[in-house]
């Protein structure tokens, strides 16, 4: 998604296996936008310590950055939400952090199974915006800028 929405193609390298990004990175876009890509733990297969570790990174990064105005909650249009998903949203509501939701892959479903797919991951989260988004199409990106520069301007 970063790739797509910053234009530069490699600008952040995708893994075929999860749980690869294990730090912070920020991307810094046209000077004007910071881009932070936190460790997504969901489906990583690392030792139940690691992902402890990485849940306190996040927490801590989310709850001290004064600075942040909007989370991306990156769901799986396949997969639907998973627990971590669940609770990071539960986490981010508590305290008041807002929220964007992309719906990622869709352009692995079809229609029906793409239908069916966002209405479960907007029942999930009823007071979000969802955006359905594709790395492959660009599908969403031009929706989930409005969302940012919307949130910046606040």
């Amino acid at each position: 998604m970063l790739n797509v929405l910053a234009g530069v193609p490699k600008l952040a390298r995708a893994s075929s296996s999860p749980g690869r990004t294990q730090t912070i990175n920020f991307f810094s876009i046209d000077g004007e936008f910071t881009f932070v890509d936190l460790p997504g733990y969901g489906f990583a297969k690392v030792p139940q310590h690691v992902k402890h570790s990485w849940q306190a990174l996040i927490e801590a990064y989310l709850l001290h950055r004064e600075r942040l105005v909007l989370s991306i909650l990156l769901v799986d249009a396949r997969r639907g939400w998973m627990d971590t998903d669940l609770e990071l949203r539960d986490w981010l509501e508590h305290h008041g952090r807002p929220y964007l939701v992309v719906a990622t892959k869709t352009d692995k479903l079809n229609q029906s199974e793409l239908h069916h797919g966002l209405a479960a991951i907007r029942k999930q989260a009823p007071n979000a915006t969802t955006v359905p988004f594709s790395a492959t199409t660009g599908r969403g990106a031009r929706e989930i800028w409005q969302a940012i520069k919307s949130f910046k301007t606040a």
